[in-house]
């Protein structure tokens, strides 16, 4: 599921975006930059299933073309074409949330038909595919086992297809690990998945309230942050890494079931992922230091944010 990792992404992100912006901030806009986030994460998530419905649905149109052919052989009429029936595949493409999101994102508009084929090509060479082939019955295990080799062996491990994700979502490097995890917990519990709310009601408020605090509190987060940085011109300093500090800084005064040591070593990782080779020592140094400062002082009572607090 979306852990507060990725959320923590988000936010910076959104935060970043803010900063770019030319005009001032209208109200409610942060938060809606910030939905539009998680909104990409879906898209990426219901365009994976359509992919997967898409190679697993191929063998009904290669059966047909072969059967159309001048003069077919036996073998072009006895295609066998099982897993177009598969049971976990049908549960799928007849779930209301899935189909709602098809008609909302129209995925087919990013699809690449030749790239589906070219899969599914790829699967009826497979042991793994005869083999399913062979089995009589339809054993749940099975139906879920081949749909997770065609995900995981065909798409995944696919450069080209890594490639095609890439070109069309910007956000795949950030939430590809993340959509791979929700998309193995829709095969284990089809129809279970709400697709037009992947967040949990306690992540999606940690999201808001992280993001509203450091809008809100942003001078306030400035003003103890700049005494630490001594011998650094702050306006030197990478923007991600200004931002990342204010979020760390932001969870050890307003988000009190977060432990410091998490919050500093989460954004070290950030730092170390998304900005400067130097900027995961920087921003350890600048908040243990400011964790430390606040601990001698008696300042880390950690309240739950309040924007007129």
């Amino acid at each position: 599921m979306i852990s507060r990792r990725n959320i923590r992404v988000k936010v910076m992100q959104t935060l970043y975006t803010l900063d770019a912006l030319e005009s001032q901030t209208k109200p409610g806009e942060p938060q809606k930059i910030l939905q539009n986030h998680f909104n990409q994460s879906r898209s990426l998530l219901v365009y994976l299933c359509w992919f997967l419905i898409q190679v697993a649905k191929q063998v009904e149109k290669e059966a047909h073309k072969r059967a159309s052919k001048h003069l077919p052989s036996q073998e072009d009429l006895n295609v066998n074409t099982k897993i177009a029936g598969n049971e976990l595949l049908w549960k799928m493409i007849e779930d209301p949330a899935l189909i709602e999101q098809f008609t909302k994102e129209k995925p087919e508009l990013k699809g690449d038909t030749d790239l589906v084929r070219r899969v599914y090509l790829e699967l009826i060479t497979r042991p793994e595919y005869q083999s399913y082939l062979l089995s009589t019955g339809r054993e749940k295990q099975d139906e879920k086992k081949i749909l997770e080799f065609i995900f995981n062996d065909l798409m995944l491990a696919n450069e080209n297809f890594v490639s095609h994700l890439e070109e069309n979502f910007t956000n795949w490097n950030d939430d590809g690990e993340m959509v791979v995890q929700l998309l193995a917990g829709y095969l284990s519990k089809p129809q279970t998945l709400n697709f037009n709310d992947i967040l949990s009601g306690d992540k999606a408020l940690f999201a808001r309230q992280l993001l509203q605090t450091v809008v809100d509190k942003d001078s306030h987060l400035h003003e103890i942050i700049i005494p630490k940085l001594k011998n650094w011109d702050p306006d030197r300093i990478a923007l991600l890494d200004m931002i990342l500090m204010k979020m760390g800084v932001a969870e050890f005064l307003y988000f009190e079931t977060i432990p410091p040591k998490v919050t500093i070593n989460e954004y070290i990782d950030l730092a170390k992922e998304y900005s400067t080779e130097q900027s995961g020592q920087f921003i350890n140094g600048i908040l243990d230091n400011i964790h430390k400062e606040m601990v001698r002082d008696g300042k880390m009572e950690k309240t739950e944010y309040r924007k007129n607090g």
